[in-house]
């Protein structure tokens, strides 16, 4: 399953974690995805969503 949301694409980023020492390891930072069950023509049906896409509105949820 992908960590990529359904309505604006954003996905996973990776950097570093750098120590005091300054060392450099690998890192990622995940995005927040909800499964959310919307409306789309007419038939419910769950996508995974970023909370920033539900919190502006860009989706309608479906109770």
């Amino acid at each position: 399953m992908s960590r990529k949301c359904a309505i604006c694409g954003k996905g996973q980023a990776s950097g570093n974690n750098v120590s005091h020492s300054n060392r450099h390891t690998r890192r990622k930072w995940n995005v927040n995805i909800q499964t959310v069950k919307i409306n789309e023509g007419g038939t419910p049906k769950r996508i995974k969503v970023c909370t920033s896409c539900i919190r502006s509105g860009k989706v309608t949820r479906v109770l």
